[in-house]
């Protein structure tokens, strides 16, 4: 076969001819570019896969909490706000993991955190755990920015071999080149070693003298979760609590205090039911109570759209 750049004039030319038409017809099956980010289009994105190509996605409505929602949370609430904090105002800050109970206010705490930073120049990348190995790539496009950003993962957890846990790891802190200083991550995790343990793995603990010194598999599975500089844990919510985040959600409905007061044993029933005294049980019994009873103005009926005091 003849070397087309070695060919003559004619043959190179018949050949450049029929790889155009060849491309003309690939052209159509490739993905789109990924379009650049309109940073003044939204506070958050979510950063979404078109093929293998990524791209960040303008998130317009957000959620209205706003961190006085969140309620019976303020040691876990007060540590992360400082933290945030630092970090809007340039200070060294800490990648942050909340642990703990399901619907005790994790997700909502970064929501609300946005809501009260956005206007010093804090914004929100929302990113699925499946797409934690494009990490290197969404942290390129943020280098350099003058905007402070969250990268937020929630719900996260890992199998064993999964291909995300080790992309994460390098950007947290595995990596020769520096993480920049305009990105924090803030994830969620009902597990705080955020992989499942198994009893055999507590077989490869030894004792030295008075000491018990973990295998390598348990070893592996706190390495990451040590990576982030905060650990915060949430807990499930005795009665009181409970019913306190009851009342200040059917008080943002427009319900008055008899109403509050004549809705706490339904409260109880239905948290009894639901197997579960969460903020977002209180939330979502808080909604069905204010509209069975028409307790709800037409100002709570707008903030019945924004986020609750929940969270994964």
């Amino acid at each position: 076969m003849t070397d087309p750049l070695t060919a003559p004039i004619p043959q190179l030319a018949s050949f450049l001819a029929r790889a155009e038409k060849l491309l003309e017809r690939l052209e159509p099956l490739l993905p789109p570019l990924s379009p650049a980010p309109d940073w003044r289009a939204a506070k958050a994105f979510r950063w979404r896969k078109s093929g293998k190509h990524g791209y960040l996605q303008a998130i317009p409505r957000l959620p209205a909490i706003r961190l006085r929602d969140l309620r019976d949370i303020d040691p876990q609430k007060s540590r992360v706000d400082a933290n945030t904090r630092q970090f809007v105002a340039g200070h060294p800050a800490n990648n942050v993991l909340l642990t703990g109970a399901r619907g005790s206010g994790k997700s909502s705490m970064i929501k609300a955190l946005l809501n009260e930073y956005a206007k010093k120049g804090l914004r929100l990348i929302e990113v699925d755990k499946n797409d934690l190995v494009d990490l290197p790539d969404i942290v390129d496009l943020l280098d350099g920015r003058p905007e402070r950003f969250i990268v937020f993962c929630d719900d996260l957890s890992f199998d064993a071999g999964d291909a995300s846990y080790k992309a994460l790891k390098v950007v947290l802190d595995g990596s020769i080149s520096a993480a920049p200083d305009n990105v924090l991550i803030y994830a969620t995790s009902n597990r705080r070693h955020l992989m499942p343990e198994y009893f055999e793995e507590n077989l490869e603990s030894k004792r030295v003298g008075d000491e018990i010194h973990p295998g390598e598999a348990i070893e592996e599975k706190i390495s990451l979760s040590e990576r982030f500089g905060l650990w915060i844990s949430f807990y499930p919510f005795d009665q009181d609590a409970y019913l306190n985040i009851v009342a200040h959600w059917l008080k943002s409905f427009g319900c008055n205090e008899p109403e509050i007061a004549g809705a706490e044993r339904e409260a109880l029933n239905w948290a009894l039911m639901r197997g579960s005294r969460s903020g977002r049980v209180a939330w979502q019994f808080a909604k069905d109570w204010a509209g069975t009873h028409g307790g709800a103005t037409a100002k709570a009926q707008r903030g019945s759209r924004s986020a609750s005091n929940k969270t994964k």
